[in-house]
């Protein structure tokens, strides 16, 4: 079970439950969803985030669209399933982890006709779905050990976004392998980027490891440079969204630049996330959609807003990482390292034909 009684996301006799990630850390509320529109809207507005995460709630929105109805019939609950598919494919393009969710699910029931089973074979998925996830991370986690220096002295991290449980279903993908690290033993401190505009660093990555009791300080993000060479980092850990078969690696806006500093600094820069996350049929970075987002999202602020009237804005929400600059990629079947257009192919073939223990 997820420590201190939260969860991302949670089934409960056909409602799922999404923990409303807006709202922290000030409350914690949860959304009810009884229809796959509450879900591609929990999606679309970031009620839900974190690849991982967003997988298995498209996963459960399929399932919601699909429950029993009066008079049903197979073509109709097909009709119900694909129409639902393609409204949460597109809530956000740029995670993998939808759209692999998503077709898997659909693979599930292909050629299945009767309704029932439809119904019944789309939730399985789901929540087989929904386990993966939970063993994946702590496999990665464990595996993600090897990265971290094994000292009495605290060991220095840099974490961007939030990668923990609220991104996954439970434990987390990057913030899994500090928490693993913490829960071994080894003395840390964190420091964690405030990941503008959306502060998920600050609303969401502070709040989990207080939970977990692992000290911790928050920055902004054009602290980290500074932060590497004035006090000395050992490593910088952060999630991904989708990663190319060449290795470049697509994450919340400001990975590139941490990345960059990393290198300028001598400071390893490791990359955490699943195999559901590698796209080997996208060839390198450049050819990834990068979301772009509400203007309103950076120039207001609690509120208020902090551009003049009618000023330009960009807003990317992500940014790819090139290869190079990536020292590893922490997967549930090892750390994968260059060459990363042979090494990956090879981790994904692995996660596809071995069980992750838990």
């Amino acid at each position: 079970m997820p420590h201190a009684g939260y969860q991302s996301l949670r089934w409960d006799d056909g409602v799922l439950w999404v923990l409303d990630q807006r709202r922290l850390p000030g409350a914690t509320q949860y959304i009810r969803a009884d229809a796959v529109t509450v879900v591609a809207d929990a999606i679309r507005t970031l009620a839900v985030r974190g690849a991982p995460a967003i997988g298995a709630a498209a996963a459960y929105g399929l399932a919601l669209a699909v429950a029993p109805a009066p008079g049903d019939d197979g073509p109709a609950v097909r009709e119900r399933l694909e129409r639902a598919a393609t409204l949460l494919r597109g809530t956000r393009p740029t995670a993998v982890n939808l759209a692999w969710a998503l077709d898997r699910v659909l693979r599930s029931v292909a050629g299945e006709q009767a309704a029932a089973a439809l119904s019944q074979r789309v939730l399985a998925e789901a929540e087989a779905l929904a386990d993966d996830d939970r063993r994946i991370n702590r496999a990665l986690a464990q595996h993600g050990q090897s990265v971290v220096p094994r000292r009495s002295t605290p060991v220095t991290v840099i974490h961007h976004c939030n990668t923990g449980s609220l991104a996954t279903v439970d434990y987390g993908t990057a913030l899994g392998v500090i928490r693993a690290a913490h829960e071994s033993g080894q003395r840390l401190w964190v420091l964690v980027d405030e990941t503008r505009p959306l502060l998920q660093g600050a609303r969401l990555t502070m709040w989990e490891l207080e939970q977990l009791g692992i000290p911790a300080a928050l920055m902004v993000d054009g602290a980290a440079a500074h932060q590497m060479r004035t006090r000395g980092v050992d490593l910088c850990l952060v999630g991904a969204d989708r990663i190319a078969a060449n290795g470049d690696v697509a994450n919340k806006i400001g990975t590139y630049q941490l990345a960059l500093a990393a290198k300028a600094h001598g400071v390893p820069f490791y990359v955490a996330a699943p195999t559901s996350t590698i796209d080997l049929a996208t060839a390198a970075g450049d050819a990834m959609v990068i979301e772009e987002r509400d203007a309103d999202e950076v120039a207001v602020v609690g509120g208020r807003r902090m551009a003049p009237d009618g000023a330009a804005v960009l807003n990317p929400a992500f940014d790819v990482t090139p290869a190079t600059l990536v020292a590893g990629i922490i997967t549930e079947v090892g750390v994968v390292r260059p060459p990363y257009a042979e090494n990956l192919a090879l981790a994904m073939a692995r996660g596809k034909s071995s069980t992750v223990e838990a």
